[in-house]
């Protein structure tokens, strides 16, 4: 396989890794409602005159499939970003790569849930060990202040941001929709926008300035729109699965990037929780044979 495969799904989990240390530079510059709908309306707006004339050639799909594609734009574009740049506010960069680094695994979990997939060896196992290190992280080094309830506010809304973005993928997969790629993300983010669109107005609107509008184009375009088009054709030239494994080097990532423009401090338990949760996503997409066992093996072979 070229080597240039890889660099789609590289660049854009860069791209991505780097959105964790936009999230800590909006803190005080522009508040969480105000980025996370104006990010979308900027995409909107770059994405309209492209995709606008497509869209309405499948008018008659979205309006038969609005109810799925404004549930998707909740979760994915939403619930998983918005929640980002609220937590943001009460936790780390590094803390929110590392934790978004389990949305394979919770995909993993959901599907067995939702989609009725069977669940894998490795997904139990690897589950196992990405709990215990998701417990090492959110406890700072100590798991048995998690008893005490002595987590960061920023780290437990990552993980419910985590599992809203993994649920959107597993309702992806459900809901088949006869749309082109473009046009039911063009779809999603409209309702997106309608849906970020109270809480812009009911919380404070932050004016743009030049302190913000880097971070709003940012957010809008590279993180939005060019990590979308990357993604999919990383999807269409090595695979979905392949292109997944790419997720876990976010926390690498977003921990150099970090360093870098924030001047953050990688800790002992970063490297304890990170490689529990790194190793137990990787037995999860690597350890794919169903924990189920094959009945049909034990039936008698008929005789003809």
């Amino acid at each position: 396989m070229p080597l240039m495969y890889f660099l789609p799904p590289l660049a854009t989990v860069l791209i991505w890794s780097g959105n964790m240390t936009i999230n800590q530079l909006s803190v005080g510059a522009i508040a969480p409602s105000s980025i996370a709908f104006l990010r979308w309306l900027l995409a909107l707006a770059v994405m309209t005159p492209f995709v606008l004339p497509a869209a309405l050639r499948h008018r008659d799909e979205i309006r038969r499939q609005w109810p799925k594609l404004a549930v998707l734009g909740l979760l994915g574009m939403g619930l998983w970003q918005g929640l980002a740049y609220v937590a943001a506010e009460t936790t780390t960069a590094t803390n929110m790569g590392i934790l978004a680094a389990m949305v394979p695994l919770l995909t993993v979990l959901l599907s067995a849930l939702i989609l009725r997939e069977p669940p894998s060896l490795g997904g139990i196992l690897g589950g196992v060990l990405a709990f215990a290190g998701v417990t090492v992280l959110l406890g700072r080094g100590n798991p048995l202040s998690l008893l005490q309830l002595q987590v960061a506010f920023g780290d437990a809304l990552m993980v419910v941001a985590a599992t809203c973005y993994a649920l959107y993928g597993v309702m992806l997969k459900r809901w088949s929709m006869n749309l082109p790629p473009w046009v039911m993300l063009y779809a999603q983010v409209c309702f997106a926008v309608l849906i970020l669109l109270p809480p812009y107005l009911i919380g404070p609107m932050t004016p743009i300035d030049g302190q913000n509008i880097g971070l709003i184009v940012y957010a809008g375009i590279p993180a939005s729109i060019i990590t979308t088009f990357l993604w999919m054709r990383a999807v269409r030239q090595i695979g979905a699965n392949q292109s997944s494994i790419f997720i876990n080097l976010m926390p690498l990532f977003s921990a150099l990037i970090a360093m870098a423009f924030l001047a953050e401090q990688v800790a002992g338990f970063h490297f304890v929780g990170g490689l529990l949760i790194l190793a137990g996503v990787i037995m999860a997409q690597t350890l794919t044979r169903p924990f189920t066992r094959d009945l049909s093996a034990d039936k008698p072979s008929s005789i003809r």
